[in-house]
């Protein structure tokens, strides 16, 4: 079975949070190269977090600085907000890198900057909403009635489904197994906040059984959907949103066109070497 040869310094990340045990998970290797990938996937499968990312630096004088993919415990994926926020974090608190780190990744060059007061910002494309009918079975599946459902385009390959209230989304425990065939990827489910001056401006949960991740805790990539989608509705391109997850965490969302600013805190939980 191919392997990669040695040692390596691997950590568990909490992203999107300033404290331990909340947020969302992210092993984060940083790598000479990419071994190959069956490797990876199977790094990421013993990891068993929503995603673990893998990245290498990249020489000089292109167009980017690292190279950077996700992995979660099934599958490769196409984004990843909390592994790339997570990543960034390890660059900066071990001097890796300085500054505005670009990463070469499935999705074109996203950009993270690291301020001094220890966020990261994260500049991904914008998802395209398109308003669609209300599939056959979601509502049973969610186990509550969507007001609103868009596409959350090819991009992420979501469904965005809007529910009356803060406290459905909350107390929504779906069918996981029958949430698989209404989307490519997943399902975020939203609402607005009942009371914004709690210090967030709308609610998500976000589910993702066909990745292997029933729920997500925290879902950078999803923002990119819901940043759009709350900025039309509140009229503001600045707000927080709260995913509202056992874990929970929170993400600041700018929108900027077709490119959505995301940003949050992390902290690294383990830091070890793995033996593979």
């Amino acid at each position: 079975m191919p392997t990669s040869q040695g040692s390596h310094r691997i950590r568990i990340v909490d992203a999107f949070t300033h404290q331990p045990f909340s947020g969302n998970p992210a092993g984060v290797l940083l790598l000479d190269a990419f071994p190959d990938d069956a490797w990876l996937q199977n790094v990421a499968t013993e990891v068993n977090h929503a995603e673990t990312a893998f990245a290498h630096r990249l020489p000089a004088g292109g167009d980017a600085d690292w190279a950077l993919r996700w992995f979660t415990p099934a599958t490769e994926v196409d984004l990843c907000g909390h592994a790339t926020l997570a990543t960034a974090h390890v660059l900066q608190v071990t001097g890796a890198a300085e500054g505005p780190v670009r990463f070469a990744t499935r999705s074109g060059v996203l950009t993270t900057t690291a301020h001094a007061d220890g966020t990261v910002t994260m500049d991904f494309p914008t998802a395209p909403l398109t308003p669609a009918a209300i599939p056959e079975g979601v509502a049973e599946a969610l186990g509550a009635e969507p007001l609103a459902v868009f596409d959350a385009g090819a991009s992420l390959g979501d469904l965005l489904v809007e529910l009356a209230d803060e406290k459905t989304v909350r107390a929504l425990a779906p069918d996981h197994k029958a949430l698989i065939r209404h989307s490519e990827r997943g399902i975020i489910a939203t609402a607005q906040a009942e009371d914004p001056t709690r210090g967030y401006d709308f609610v998500s949960r976000g589910f993702f059984p066909r990745v292997g991740i029933d729920e997500d805790p925290v879902t950078g990539s999803a923002h990119t959907a819901l940043a759009p989608f709350w900025s039309e509705r509140l009229g503001r391109t600045e707000l927080t949103g709260l995913q509202a997850s056992a874990r929970g965490g929170f993400v600041r969302t700018e929108l900027r066109g077709d490119r959505t600013l995301l940003t949050g805190r992390a902290v690294t939980v383990i830091e070890g070497d793995l033996y593979a």
